[in-house]
């Protein structure tokens, strides 16, 4: 109930700031985009997802599912972060549930939330990027400055938090409780992938590390996104303007993922950004509204995967033999 009365207020938001600047403002940039709307639609959008979907890749301890086949299920699930109000969770949920003509669930789970781990370290270093080429071209008493260094520290702490739980038997405490409450056949499944976290953590650095590159390089790819939406709406900037700008970005989508796609807050938060940037505010909503364009596309594409994948028939156990 918490997040629909969010999402209203988001959408509020959103409106509010669309009745302030002007729409006419605003579509008068879409207009100034013309077929180049069509080119951001898809570009650096696909190499970004690429990257992102190495970042799981590598979340697995060894190579067991095709690439295609993790595309599509992280295009699927990320349409279900987006569109439904699951908390960033019921889309992680889905990615581990069609990749089952693959693998069994107690592997495909344990490399989603090792996924999320790494990309969510990688966004924390690149938000520390983006501190670290702020400051030579902000004062150090800048608002937006101190607010991503706030950020940053928010996010080592919930990263951190989140490492700690899993290396300490999250699924274990889990199923106890379950056991409690009569459903130890249901969970039984869940103890094995606290060794499996623990196992990748502790005897699979490389493939953590590659994990957490190929999503630092998803993030700096964003950064490029935004320097190009920007360019062809006729905004004047740097490269590291850019980075700032996405950093400053995915920190707010961060500190805010309660809120369904992060509406209207991440509106405010651009606007905001802008006008400290000297890019002003209506160069921050158009922004926002074309990155809604686009993830709004791929969140049709990533429907239309899950509808597919859905149907296919899983072709192994449920449980790893043994787990």
């Amino acid at each position: 109930m918490l997040r629909f009365a969010l999402l209203g207020l988001g959408a509020a938001t959103l409106v509010g700031l669309l009745i302030g600047m002007g729409s006419e403002t605003v579509l008068a940039s879409f207009s100034a985009l013309s077929w180049s709307l069509l080119v951001v639609l898809v570009f650096p959008f696909v190499l970004i997802s690429v990257f992102d979907t190495l970042g799981w890749h590598y979340a697995f301890s060894r190579n067991l599912v095709p690439f295609g086949a993790l595309f599509a299920a992280r295009m699927a699930g990320e349409a279900v972060n987006m569109g439904t109000p699951t908390a960033s969770i019921g889309g992680e949920v889905v990615k581990a549930w069609l990749l089952r003509p693959h693998v069994a669930m107690d592997v495909s789970v344990p490399s989603v939330i090792i996924a999320k781990t790494t990309i969510t370290i990688a966004q924390g270093l690149f938000l520390a990027v983006g501190i670290a080429v702020a400051w030579p071209t902000m004062m150090g008493d800048s608002a937006l400055l101190r607010g991503m260094e706030w950020l940053l520290l928010v996010e080592v702490l919930a990263v951190g938090g989140f490492v700690l739980v899993q290396l300490g038997g999250a699924f274990s405490g889990v199923a106890w409780a379950a056991r409690r409450l009569g459903g130890a056949d249901t969970m039984r499944a869940l103890v094995p992938m606290d060794d499996a976290l623990r196992r990748f953590y502790l005897s699979r650095p490389r493939r953590l590390a590659l994990s957490i590159a190929c999503h630092f390089i998803g993030w700096v790819l964003s950064a490029l996104e935004t320097y190009i939406i920007l360019r062809l709406l006729g905004v004047p900037l740097s490269l590291v303007t850019a980075v700032v700008i996405e950093a400053f970005s995915t920190a707010v989508r961060f500190a805010t993922f309660v809120v369904p796609a992060s509406l209207g807050v991440l509106e405010g938060g651009h606007v905001a950004a802008f006008v400290a940037l000297g890019l002003g505010a209506s160069a921050g909503l158009s922004f926002s509204l074309v990155r809604r364009v686009r993830e709004a596309t791929w969140l049709i594409a990533g429907l239309v995967a899950f509808a597919v994948m859905r149907s296919v028939r899983p072709v192994v156990p449920a449980v790893s033999p043994g787990g």
